[in-house]
Order: structure tokens, then C-alpha cells, then sequence
């Protein structure tokens, strides 16, 4: 039995000092590929430590007669660079959201409330999927219809129609937790600003 071997049974039975000795053995190709992928020494360094924080948790589902702890390592990295990567799209979805409300119309004529659900908005669209959101883009800040939106995208009308429905429904049901977290105002009382 080689020594990487070793190491894998070792680190999935959660033997002593196998997580060190996973860390000391592959952790620089962990570290060079979310640094490949994400051009960010700070975020590949923590991917790299979000791996092996998972993976050692989740070592019960590592099988070592499908594959190398290695590989099991290089796949968990994937999936925390995409959604690092997503969670960085996110973030400049909203700074982009927060640029546009600013430039389109003066902090002083808006309220509180109001920069804070064009924000919530932006986030919660952040979260769609790329289609779903693109869909609800095109019908509400393009004023397509639904027809139109189908001949942009190529998407079938009842797929197109699926979106905005499912997308809306994401958004209020955003929108009606966070308004319900500020909770109600005094009748007559003035909107903060």
C-alpha cells in the first residue's frame, strides 16, 4: 500500500493526524488551483482552507476505492471556487445596483425604504439563475413582453412565462420577509430618510 493510500484510510477513518498530513501533502495543489481559477491569493487561501475544513468533515463520504484523496480534494475545490465565484458576482451585482439607484436618481429624493428595496432587489436577483434572471431583466427594466422576451432569448413562451413566475415569486417572498424584519409603522408616522 503507497503512502497517499495510507493517508486516505487514515484521514477517512478521522485518524489523528491525517488532516495535518492531507494539508502538508496537498495543499499547495488545492491552493494552486483556486489561485488559477480566481486570480485572488486572499480567496484562494480561503478555498483552501474551506476544503480541507469540508472535506474533513465530509470525510465519511470519501471513498478511496473511487478515486484518490487527491481527486476527491481538486473536486471539492472546484465546487468552492464557483461559489466564490458566485458569491463575488453577487457582491458586484449589488455595488453595480447601488452605482445605478445613485446615478439615476439623487440620494435626496428617495427615502430609507427605498434605497434599501432597490437593494434587496438587486440582491435577491443576484440569487436567480442566470436564465430566470435574464428573463426578468428583459421584462422589467427593457419592457419587453413576454413574446419578445421569447424571440430574444430563444427560450419557449411557457418557459419564458415559468421564469418571470418563478422569479417573481422568489422576489416577494423576499421582499415580504424583509418588510415584515422592519416591522409595521405608526398610522401617520413619516417614513425614515
Amino acid at each position: 500500500m503507497s503512502g497517499d493510500e495510507a493517508l486516505a484510510q487514515r484521514f477517512q477513518a478521522g485518524g489523528g493526524q491525517a488532516l495535518r498530513e492531507a494539508y502538508d501533502r496537498y495543499g499547495r495543489a488545492v491552493h494552486h488551483l483556486a489561485v488559477s481559477l480566481l486570480a485572488s491569493t486572499a480567496d484562494a487561501e480561503d478555498v483552501t482552507q474551506s476544503v480541507f475544513v469540508a472535506a474533513w468533515q465530509g470525510r465519511q463520504a470519501f471513498d478511496p476505492a473511487r478515486g484518490t484523496l487527491l481527486g476527491w480534494l481538486m473536486g471539492i475545490a472546484r465546487r468552492k471556487v464557483v461559489d466564490q465565484l458566485r458569491e463575488r458576482g453577487r457582491q458586484e451585482q449589488a455595488v453595480e445596483a447601488v452605482r445605478t439607484v445613485m446615478v439615476a436618481d439623487p440620494v435626496e429624493t428617495r427615502t430609507v425604504e427605498e434605497v434599501v428595496d432597490r437593494l434587496l432587489v438587486a440582491d435577491e436577483m443576484g440569487r436567480l439563475p442566470d436564465e430566470q434572471r435574464r428573463v426578468l431583466a428583459l421584462a422589467f427594466y427593457d419592457d419587453l413582453t413576454h413574446q419578445q422576451i421569447s424571440s430574444v432569448t430563444g427560450l419557449p413562451l411557457g418557459t419564458v412565462k415559468s421564469h418571470l413566475r418563478r422569479g417573481l415569486l422568489r422576489l416577494r417572498a423576499r421582499w415580504e420577509v424583509d418588510n415584515a424584519t422592519r416591522g409595521p409603522r405608526p398610522a401617520g408616522a413619516p417614513r425614515a430618510r
